[in-house]
């Protein structure tokens, strides 16, 4: 077999989404699979939607991802000369031909169609018309479009997931292939791209399908070699199409929510294929070495929002604190921001072993990076709780206050500020280490859930632990 060569081919109109994302992933793990190449295309042949900040979205997603393209990404816009090659040859061998209808015209003929219950197609009209006919229309200035003369014959396409399907000419009819000698469209551009570089596989979704067989009578006219096609399931929801509220949402949305780049590949991965073990959890080393396009499913991956999530838990609990620390400094800005006015009136700065505690502490709470800080927001801002929160079980104020005041002279003295030290002292107090932790995890947090208060006391300080226990008292008098 020739070396691999696979492309994935985004148009810049819009933010790498997570559908993409995965028709990406497929092509990344083919090439790999098979010591093949990667290729990014630009298709930007639409200059009224494409934007520059969709094709840097793209780019910068797919190398958060780690899915590295082997050659620099091409753009269709910077290969017009070749697609106006394309269409002249066409033209020439009476391949294709010049469309002088007006869209008036042709709304008109379809309507015709669909009263006599017929697919709507175009007639072919112009494809009789005379070369002389032409050069007038063009002389006078009739705007027109370009059209594939496709011949009267079935188009077999064998798909490496889907399997054989064929389409009828006739009901395909003369379609559209550039708006002018210079404007290819997508039927066309792709196409022609793809023999270019020398695509051997064509994977992407199954929407595409009905694409494929226009695009093989592009290649049929143009007289090259068919690529193998291989059209992945469509991602659904729970209840049909995904929808943005079930996690049709941007790459970048995900990041900015506090997603993992080995969560969103390990979930992404699973959408329509599973290794040949029970193992779903993967980095994507051992996904090059697993995948195969025999073992991807025909019918449509369901999202699951639940299962994204715990892949995330999972990769988040894996990860050093000074990683999260990095992962995550622009989370880390904007408590910064909030909270620099209480920290230096409070004279409470943190050092760096101390923020690596804080982030310890709050990632075993949380589903992303950006609930960590929110779960131990405590260390950062002035919170306030009501005094019965404070109270545990069936104790009165007056033992709650008791257990306080003795929590806080156990501490007071306590030569080893660690929380296994700060622990082994409070121990002795009671056997109900509710009556003594409760308070002190309220008093120290102002929550009914949080990391252990003996961790947490040891990140404050005594000084700052024993200032908030003396607020938790006052509120108990």
């Amino acid at each position: 077999m020739n070396e691999v060569r696979v492309r994935f081919a985004p148009s810049p109109t819009g933010r790498l989404h997570l559908g993409n994302a995965r028709t990406a992933l497929f092509n990344y793990l083919f090439a790999r699979k098979n010591n093949g190449v990667f290729i990014l295309r630009i298709e930007d042949t639409d200059k009224s939607r494409s934007k520059k900040e969709y094709e840097d979205d793209i780019i910068n997603n797919l190398l958060w991802l780690g899915l590295n393209f082997n050659e620099d990404p091409i753009r269709q816009s910077e290969r017009i000369s070749l697609y106006q090659t394309a269409v002249e040859k066409l033209i020439e061998e009476k391949k294709a031909y010049r469309c002088f209808c007006s869209k008036e015209e042709l709304d008109l003929k379809r309507q015709e169609q669909l009263v006599r219950g017929e697919p709507p197609r175009y007639s072919g009209l112009c494809r009789s018309l005379s070369v002389e006919q032409v050069n007038e229309n063009i002389s006078k200035g009739k705007p027109y479009i370009i059209r594939l003369a496709v011949p009267d014959q079935t188009i077999v396409i064998k798909d490496l997931i889907l399997g054989e399907s064929k389409w009828e000419a006739k009901l395909i009819g003369d379609f559209i292939i550039a708006k002018s000698e210079t404007e290819p469209l997508y039927h066309l551009a792709t196409p022609i791209d793809d023999h270019y570089q020398g695509i051997t596989h064509v994977i992407r979704g199954s929407d595409h399908l009905a694409n494929a067989a226009k695009q093989i009578f592009v290649y049929k006219m143009m007289g090259w070699p068919l690529p193998e096609f291989a059209h992945l399931p469509l991602i659904l929801g729970l209840e049909g199409k995904l929808s943005k509220r079930q996690g049709a949402k941007s790459l970048s949305e995900y990041r900015t929510d506090g997603f993992l780049a080995e969560a969103l590949l390990n979930f992404m991965v699973l959408l329509g294929w599973h290794p040949k073990t029970d193992d779903e959890l993967m980095s994507l080393k051992t996904m090059i070495n697993e995948f195969n396009l025999a073992a991807i499913q025909k019918k449509g991956a369901i999202f699951n929002q639940k299962k994204l999530i715990w892949f995330n838990r999972y990769y988040l609990r894996k990860k050093e604190p000074r990683e999260i620390l990095e992962l995550i400094d622009s989370t880390i800005e904007y408590f910064k921001v909030e909270v620099d006015g209480y920290r230096a009136k409070n004279n409470l700065f943190f050092s760096d072993n101390e923020m690596l505690k804080i982030i310890e502490l709050g990632k075993e709470r949380t589903d992303t990076l950006n609930q960590i800080f929110a779960n131990v927001e405590f260390f950062f801002i002035h919170f306030d709780y009501p005094a019965d929160l404070l109270i545990w079980q069936q104790y009165s104020s007056l033992e709650i206050k008791k257990s306080l005041e003795q929590t806080r002279v156990a501490l007071f003295d306590l030569d080893d500020w660690r929380s296994d030290k700060i622990k082994e002292k409070l121990d002795r107090l009671s056997d109900d280490k509710g009556y003594v932790f409760w308070p002190l995890r309220v008093a120290l947090t102002g929550k009914p859930a949080s990391p252990p208060p003996f961790e947490i006391a040891e990140v404050f300080g005594r000084a700052k632990t024993i200032e908030l226990i003396d607020r938790a008292l006052a509120k108990l008098k």
